[in-house]
């Protein structure tokens, strides 16, 4: 069994020193993974017809409106598209599974109608420091499409930053919203936010690991910036749903919260209490900003980008916005026990195999991880997306460890099982084994990972070896079960 291993290893040597292998490509089968299932095409539309773009303010990814694909249809820097919110745009086309598109100046938002940026259209509406009342029937548009499964993102400023000196800010605009609507106004998404003007700070992000939008699939949220913003009171009394993430210095609880998450009917909202963090500070010629997004201090990108993610996979499918929030029972992972080859999965050279070596589960294939008895490392890895109206996600898989080593106390050879995000920032390390858990026969593990629904992740084996003695991680029948 471990001389057939050894004998391929030496082959492949020896092939390559004759130049019969191309030096280092040839070990390898691939350098990313296959998506097992498509992305879920996350649409969001970013308001720009209530004043974003009055004073030195620019909050627009694009000066193409609606498309922003109309000024760079495959934009690699934030400056191909010219904007404010340009890096938050661009980041978001570059990581694929996101339609962009602007309500431009002049139009209105509506919901239920025939036009192509009427909010049935979309999974989540932007509304980035608005500086004009929404009208009465704007309000029952935007209440009902989160009502119905949208997702809300409201960004604030601090009061007083009336940009076209119509008599209202960003604050009161959005609290009338709340307040002042036709569908609920019983402090619907339970918090209101604060007339205050706070001129600096770095609020930091709670503890909770497993919260998506501060730990998500573009990255891990530390702090925020304040830049002259505001925070939010918040009211769960009036609705359970709402938690602060992100708060103000010696603030917590129900006061002080610069960044929070809330749902309604079958939507969820999030507010953030200045526009400083999205500002990137490039845009129109003649605008006076401030490159927030980029700022060494804080996170804002991340918390920006994740939060947008999160809103879109909240809807219910019903065509009312939110399309990501379904969720059939269902097998996500491609090629689940090996038996098309190299097809799916990205893997080292020789990993997936059908030799004599071992022994597969259940088939002709199955996924063996080192077993050289040198020091030597594989990978073996697949990226999938779990639908976010999925409460269960259970990974499984079998494995079997032999091994020639002989001590009882030192883990020399170890495999670990990872979820990583889009950008390959380690999320969890869900279980590391070694030659210490050798055993005959294959014995299935398993994992919940139902706290990453709504997002697209890559399930990764490494496995590690040291020199000399030889450990074989093999794993066949994979699966990862949703519903």
């Amino acid at each position: 069994m471990l001389g057939s291993r050894r004998f391929r290893r030496r082959l492949t040597t020896a092939l390559a020193g004759f130049g019969l292998l191309a030096t280092g490509a040839a070990l390898q089968v691939g350098t990313s993974a296959t998506p097992a299932h498509a992305a879920t095409t996350h649409r969001i539309l970013f308001d720009n017809a209530h004043a974003e773009t009055a004073g030195n303010a620019d909050w627009i990814i694009s000066t193409s409106q609606p498309d922003p694909l109309g000024q760079d249809s495959t934009p690699n820097a934030e400056t191909d598209w010219t904007g404010a919110l340009s890096s938050w745009g661009v980041a978001l086309q570059k990581a694929g599974g996101y339609s962009l598109k602007t309500l431009p100046s002049g139009s209105s938002l509506s919901y239920g109608g025939s036009a192509s940026t009427d909010l049935s259209n979309f999974d989540t509406l932007v509304l980035p420091e608005p500086n004009t009342l929404f009208t009465s029937a704007e309000k029952t548009a935007i209440m009902n499409f989160v009502k119905n499964g949208g997702g809300l993102f409201m960004i604030s400023d601090h009061t007083g930053a009336d940009r076209n000196n119509d008599g209202k800010d960003a604050v009161a605009i959005l609290n009338d919203l709340m307040s002042n609507n036709s569908v609920d106004s019983t402090d619907p998404f339970g918090f209101s936010i604060d007339a205050l003007n706070i001129t600096s700070g770095y609020p930091a992000a709670i503890s909770d690991s497993t919260n998506p939008v501060l730990h998500g699939s573009f990255g891990n949220v530390t702090k925020s910036l304040i830049a002259n913003g505001t925070t939010a009171t918040l009211k769960p009394a009036d609705n359970a749903g709402v938690k602060g993430l992100v708060y103000r210095s010696g603030y917590s609880g129900n006061t002080g919260a610069f960044f929070a998450t809330s749902t309604f009917g079958s939507g969820r909202v999030a507010f953030w209490g200045d526009s400083s963090p999205i500002d990137d500070g490039t845009g129109q010629s003649g605008n006076t900003l401030y490159d927030g997004w980029n700022d060494t201090g804080a996170t804002n990108a991340a918390l920006a980008l994740n939060a947008t993610a999160w809103l879109a996979g909240s809807g219910t499918g019903d065509g009312g916005g939110g399309g990501g929030g379904t969720c059939t029972a269902a097998q996500l992972l491609g090629n689940s026990g090996f038996e098309s080859g190299n097809s799916t999965w990205s893997a080292s050279s020789g990993v997936i195999t059908n030799t004599s070596g071992e022994s597969p589960r259940s088939g002709s294939y199955y996924a063996w991880l080192d077993g050289y008895a040198s020091a030597h490392t594989d990978t073996l890895s697949q990226s999938v997306t779990i639908p976010s109206g999925c409460t269960s996600a259970n990974l499984s898989f079998y494995l079997h460890i032999d091994t020639d080593e002989t001590t009882t106390s030192t883990a020399y050879d170890k495999l670990t099982v990872q979820v990583l995000n889009g950008s390959g920032s380690v999320l969890s390390t869900l279980a590391t084994y070694s030659n210490l858990d050798a055993a005959s026969g294959y014995t299935q593990r398993s994992f919940n990972l139902a706290s990453y629904a709504g997002q697209t992740v890559t399930i990764k084996f490494t496995g590690t070896e040291g020199s000399q003695i030889q450990t074989s991680f093999v794993i066949d029948d994979t699966a990862l079960n949703v519903s």
